[in-house]
This record gives structure tokens, C-alpha cells and sequence, in this order.
């Protein structure tokens, strides 16, 4: 299961992270009609989807490899929430925005609109499509969006949060920071409005992507043994006697065991895919159908199956067709080199995203947990433009040592941000510099330095193999304790010198605040430092672009002078497709590859 970034924005249905630009989606039919003409191909000259004009679903399967089981329809729990598990739910369920091709903010104006009313105090108006309706028929509405403010809001004493760090009556993975910020919830004139507002208590930077999709509230109410009014009424009230049923059928409701297709009484789609009736095999794959009853532009294919394939396999696997579209994790100089002895058969395509590699201390204990300097001697071996060199850039030519964590190589600001946080002092191997850190914190010979990860990788296998090739001259002995369970067990225990993991989906404003603040909920190794603390405080409480770079130059230098950890590259993302498909399309975004996947077609 990929590491994915949680974050206050996380509150939205656990689809992803990212910039801040904004471009419409898609118009399509209003009436669509099933039949055997399929959508052409368009030119995608921006960051969003392209605008394919009038589109009929074509008779077909197009088979898309995941590497892990589907766990359940509400992938906002954190048995559920996993890249794997979106990648599948996505397809069911429409939203006020998705992420384009290099991360930007898209909005879906086929499902709704929102547009800040006022910007201090701040207050969102959403509007959603008049048309827009679940599978069953029933409307969605201001009910479905007050239930998900519900389940970020609502404490398990009955309370609204105070401040966020209560137990949650939802088991939501964004814990209560809806609540936080918009303490009196969404407000419309009744339950089956298309439009309401969300007044915010204070700021957030990252407003435009707090709400997204939602779940539907009339389920709820019925599997509560009440109606949909006056679940919004409990809510309202805050009757904890009707929201503990509520609660416990959205926090275990929708879980699914491996091979039983959700019942479509109790899981309706809002999105232009929906489950097929036995279309789910346990352990080898899940298939959605076009949604008959969608109101928007319809899916381009009928089916869409996910193959569960680990990531060695997939090649084969598309080279004998039992695949059409793939992603490998982790892709290496051997998945170039094998894609591309497939020939014209396949469309390959490379990109760098929006994941990237680090390695993180252990501040919590271990040798450096408070020795600035034993971690300014590991720094100083870490042979990262090696690293690089050797296993990036033959993957992604313009790969290069990555020197920042809020912001990327590639993206404009980067320089800005870099030249201002970061001296360059880490860049290239002293060894000799090393080994006087080394002694001057102390270290004796033959130190052991644990790097975990999660295993099998046989890219970051080769990342400890040169680390410890230099390391291990300085004094350090480097010990590779990769382990399959290492985020389950090791991360969370505590049980490692170094981590060594990637994160998916950096680019939102504030997110990092989840993972460099004292009290973030993913920050594993235990760090803490007041400046930047304060300065994520600032960064968070505000919509000025001045102030956020500002900011994020003042975190990203205090990140390197006490050395939280050591930033690696950005991840390449390879994607292949069979020829004859259309509209296949390669993104930064953690999304992947399926982010058009309504879209894609056989060529005709």
C-alpha cells in the first residue's frame, strides 16, 4: 500500500493533493445513448481533461492493472484509504474538482461550481449540478455534504470540535479538521438544496480542495432506520443517539470482503462508472461498467476492469494482453528497457511526479535522535547524485537531485525556493567532512545505521547498496532492514535509524504541516522545531501567495539546518498502454494514470 499524504485537504474523498490553477472539465451529451460509435481522440493541449465533445459508451473492456485488493466503496477510512483503493473509487463518484496533468486544480463544472464569496472572513458557495443524481435516482444534494461535514466535525460526545484533537464519532481519515474550520457546517434553505455555503471560522490556504465528493446521505438515514431530513436534523441538533446509528454504518457499512460486489441498495455511484453484478474475483481483479443511469458525459467504454498484478508482472502481463494499461510502482532501467522490446504494440510514456524519495531520522531514539551532527555526518556520505545518476536518469534523463520538499524541479518556483532555504552543502560526498562529524558527535566505529523500507523494492535495495558503499568508508555500519510489514510495524514503531519511503501527492499548500509540525499526524520520526511550527501556522492561516513563499523558504532552510531528513529525486512515472487505445494520458498527479480513464477508447 503506497504512503499517501494526509493533510487537513484530505477531507476531500481521499483523491489526492496538489496546485492551485483552475480549468473547466469536459461538456458531453446531456442524453446519452449506449452504442457501438466510440469517442474520439482530442488533442489535450492544457493541464485538464480534454473536451471530447458529444461521447457514446462503445461495447468493450479495457483491463488497467492495480497492485493491491479493493477494500471497500468509502475509501475515506483508514482501513480503506489507500492509492489502490481510490484508484477504483474515483471512477464511482463525481466531485467539484479532480487533479490534471501536472497537479493542477481542475474544476468539474459538469458536477457543480464554487466560487469564494468572500475571502476574509472566508465563505465558499457550492452549487451543484440540477442534474446531478446518484445511481438509484435520488438526488445529490446540500444532505450528502452536510453528512460529510458531519463525519469531520462531530466528536463522539456529541460535540462540534473545538480544535480537532477530540475523538471522532466518524472513523474518517481526515479526523475532525472540517469541523475546525467551518464549525457551524454547511448552510442551505432544506435538505434537498443544490447550493450552499461554508463559512470558515479562519483562513485556510487550501480551501479550494476542502470539499470534493461526498456519500450519500439518504443510505445513511435509511440504514439508520430514519429519513434523509431528519438525519439533516440530527446533525443539525447534534442527537447523538441518531448519529451514533449513522456513525456506525458510514464507519463499517460499506467495508466489502474480497470478492462481494457492494450491494447497489446501500451503494449507489454519482460518477460515470459503477460496480458490475459478480464482476469481482478475489486476489485477481474488479470490473466496473459504465453507470446506465449517469447524467453526464457518459464513460467511453462499457467496462473497466482492475487487474491486481504486482508491479514485475504487469509487463508481461500487457505484452499478452491480459492488460491495456499499466503504471508500474517503483519502475527501474529494466522496465524502460523491457517496454521499449515491445515496440509499435505499445505507447509508452515517462514523466517526473509529484512523488518523491527521502530519507527521514529517527528523532524519537537512536544515535539521531539528538546529535545534529552524527546526522550532519550521514548527510555527508549519502551519495545522492549517484543515486540519481544511476538509477533515475536513465529512466527520466532530466532527472536531478531533488533539494527541496514543498515544491519540485520541475515546477517554477523551485529555483526561488531552493536558492533562498539551501547552501548546497549536501550536494556532492565529503567523506572527509563526514568523518570529522563523525567524531565530533561522538560516534564509534562500526556504528549500525538500520535503513527500513518497505520490501520487496529492488530500486531502493540499490539506494542502501550505495549508501552503505560510502557510509559504511565514514564509520557507520549500514544495515538494510527492509521488511514487507514496514509501515504497519517498523515506521510507526519506531523501529529504524533511517526511513526510507516516498510520499504521493506533495504539492498542496499545507499539507506538510501533517508531517514537519510537532503534533502532525504523520510525522513518524518525531520531530519538532518552534520556527517551524510557527511558520506552518502562518502558511496555513492565509490565501496570499506572497506569504505562502515566503513561508515555505523560512521552513524548507530550518528543514536543512536541523536536518529532519534528506531529500532524494522526484520519482519518475512510467506508463504503457496498448497502441490501440486513445486518450491514455500520463500525469504528476498521484491520481495516475486512470485520471482519464472515463475517456479512454479503442481507436476505431
Amino acid at each position: 500500500m503506497k504512503i499517501r499524504r494526509l493533510s487537513a485537504a484530505v477531507a476531500v474523498a481521499a483523491s489526492g493533493a496538489l496546485l492551485f490553477s483552475a480549468c473547466t472539465s469536459p461538456a458531453g451529451s446531456d442524453d446519452p445513448a449506449e452504442g457501438d460509435a466510440t469517442a474520439t481522440s482530442a488533442a489535450a493541449d492544457g493541464p485538464c481533461k480534454a473536451d471530447l465533445g458529444d461521447v457514446t459508451t462503445a461495447d468493450g473492456e479495457i483491463k488497467v492493472s492495480v497492485e493491491d485488493e479493493f477494500l471497500g466503496y468509502n475509501s475515506n477510512t483508514p482501513e480503506t484509504y489507500s492509492t489502490y483503493n481510490s484508484a477504483v473509487t474515483d471512477r464511482l463518484f463525481g466531485g467539484f474538482y479532480y487533479f490534471g496533468a501536472d497537479g493542477s486544480i481542475c474544476a468539474d463544472e459538469e458536477y457543480g461550481t464554487y466560487e469564494a464569496l468572500s475571502e476574509d472572513p472566508l465563505q465558499v458557495q457550492y452549487t451543484l449540478n440540477d442534474e446531478a443524481a446518484w445511481s438509484d435516482g435520488t438526488p445529490v444534494t446540500y444532505a450528502d455534504y452536510l453528512l460529510d461535514w458531519a463525519a469531520q466535525a462531530i466528536t463522539e460526545d456529541g460535540k462540534v470540535t473545538e480544535d480537532g484533537s477530540e475523538t471522532p464519532l466518524f472513523n474518517h481519515i481526515s479526523g475532525l479538521t472540517l469541523g475546525d474550520y467551518v464549525p457551524e457546517g454547511p448552510q442551505a434553505d432544506s435538505p434537498d438544496a443544490k447550493s450552499f455555503t461554508y463559512d470558515y471560522e479562519r483562513v485556510y490556504a487550501d480551501w479550494r480542495i476542502q470539499i470534493g465528493s461526498a456519500f450519500p446521505a439518504h443510505v445513511v438515514a435509511e440504514q439508520a432506520g430514519i429519513s434523509t431530513e431528519e438525519l439533516v436534523t440530527a446533525i443539525q441538533d447534534l442527537d447523538l443517539d441518531v448519529l451514533k446509528d449513522a456513525a456506525k454504518f458510514w464507519n463499517e457499512g460499506w467495508l466489502s470482503q474480497p470478492g462481494n460486489v457492494p450491494d447497489p441498495a446501500i451503494a449507489p455511484v454519482s460518477g460515470p462508472y459503477n460496480f458490475k453484478a459478480d464482476g469481482w474475483e478475489a486476489g485477481q481483479y474488479i470490473t466496473l461498467e459504465a453507470n446506465d443511469a449517469y447524467w453526464g458525459t457518459p464513460a467511453a467504454t462499457k467496462e473497466l476492469t482492475f487487474r491486481f498484478v504486482a508491479a514485475d508482472a504487469q509487463i508481461q502481463a500487457l505484452a499478452n494482453g491480459d492488460l491495456d494499461v499499466i503504471q508500474p510502482n517503483g519502475p527501474t532501467v529494466d522496465t524502460v528497457t523491457q517496454l521499449e522490446q515491445l515496440g509499435d504494440a505499445v505507447t509508452v510514456d515517462t514523466n517526473q511526479n509529484l512523488t518523491w524519495e527521502h530519507l527521514d531520522f529517527n528523532f524519537n531514539s537512536g544515535i539521531f535522535s539528538d546529535s545534529l551532527e552524527a546526522r550532519e555526518a550521514f548527510a555527508l556520505c549519502v551519495p545522492r547524485q549517484k543515486i540519481v545518476d544511476d538509477l533515475i536518469k536513465p529512466i527520466a534523463p532530466e532527472a536531478v537531485i531533488m533539494n527541496a520538499r514543498e515544491v519540485f524541479p520541475f515546477q517554477d518556483n523551485y529555483e526561488d525556493t531552493v536558492s533562498g532555504s539551501y547552501d548546497g552543502r549536501y550536494d556532492e560526498v565529503d567523506l572527509d567532512a563526514a568523518k570529522e562529524k563523525f567524531e565530533a558527535a561522538g560516534l564509534k566505529e562500526g556504528e549500525k545505521v538500520r535503513i527500513g523500507y518497505a520490501a520487496p523494492n529492488p530500486r531502493r535495495a540499490a539506494e542502501v547498496e550505495a549508501i552503505k558503499s560510502s557510509c559504511d568508508q565514514v564509520g557507520f555500519e549500514i544495515v538494510d532492514s527492509a521488511a514487507p510489514d514496514f509501515f504497519d510495524k517498523d515506521l510507526p514503531n519506531g523501529d529504524y535509524e533511517v526511513a526510507l519511503f516516498a510520499w504521493a501527492g506533495s504539492g498542496q499548500i499545507a499539507s506538510g504541516e501533517n508531517i514537519y509540525s510537532s503534533t502532525g499526524q504523520q510525522n513518524y520520526g518525531g520531530y519538532s522545531d518552534e520556527t517551524v511550527d510557527e511558520a506552518w501556522k502562518t502558511l496555513a492561516s492565509t490565501t496570499d501567495e506572497a506569504v505562502h513563499a515566503e513561508q515555505t523558504v523560512i521552513i524548507e532552510k530550518q528543514l536543512w539546518d536541523t536536518l529532519f531528513g534528506i531529500p532524494l529525486f522526484s520519482h519518475p512515472g512510467v506508463i504503457a498502454s496498448s497502441s490501440s487505445l486513445e486518450n491514455v494520458r500520463n500525469t504528476a498527479a498521484q491520481s495516475g494514470v486512470l485520471w482519464t480513464s472515463e475517456q479512454w477508447a479503442r481507436a476505431s
